[in-house]
């Protein structure tokens, strides 16, 4: 599945106390920012589905937050500043590439969301760690290999099986580096 496209809330160091008490928490000192498609960390910028919309996203069970079509998502959301413009891609068989076009994608890793769709288990769960060491996620909380990342979804699957927050997605994640003409004009994407 994918590409796939989605805006979240940035998470990082200019969120202050959030981000202290966080950081103290998850014990990631290794942390620069959480690029991640955990809900409650991330959120996403559109907060409500328009019926504009409905053409453009997956019409599926805790998908409705990710479009398909960028160009909408843009005209809804506006430019990135501020906020994370994501290319993801949904149980790639091998590392994908983003599209062309316009819009330059940058590679940020791999994480692993719950299949409710919300939460991250690399970020978001205060570690497991039959399945993978924290130390391991890069300065964005993600895992850098697929191969890692299936390990990892696997160790969770084996060790944790009872847990709700271990049966994982992996998802490839893309972070928009810059704009192409159209994407400039940050807004609110709500109703």
């Amino acid at each position: 599945m994918g590409p796939l496209f989605i805006m979240t809330e940035s998470f990082g160091p200019h969120c202050g106390e959030r981000w202290t008490s966080y950081v103290a928490w998850s014990k990631l000192t290794q942390l620069t920012e959480v690029v991640t498609l955990d809900g409650c960390l991330c959120p996403s910028v559109v907060d409500e589905i328009r019926d504009d919309d409905w053409p453009h996203i997956v019409n599926e069970d805790c998908m409705l937050d990710y479009f398909t079509d960028l160009d909408h998502l843009l005209g809804r959301c506006g430019g990135p500043a501020g906020k994370n413009l994501l290319c993801v891609y949904r149980e790639p068989q091998e590392h994908p590439t983003p599209p062309g076009g316009p819009h330059e994608f940058r590679f940020a890793g791999y994480d692993l969301v719950d299949v409710g769709g919300g939460i991250s288990a690399l970020t978001n769960c205060g570690g497991f760690a039959a399945a993978f060491d924290g130390r391991e996620l890069n300065a964005h909380g993600l895992l850098d290999t697929l191969e890692r990342a299936r390990q990892v979804q696997q160790a969770l699957e084996t060790h944790y099986p009872l847990e709700d927050h271990a049966k994982c997605h992996v998802w490839c994640l893309f972070r928009a580096t810059q704009l192409g003409a159209g994407g400039d004009a940050p807004q609110r994407a709500s109703g």
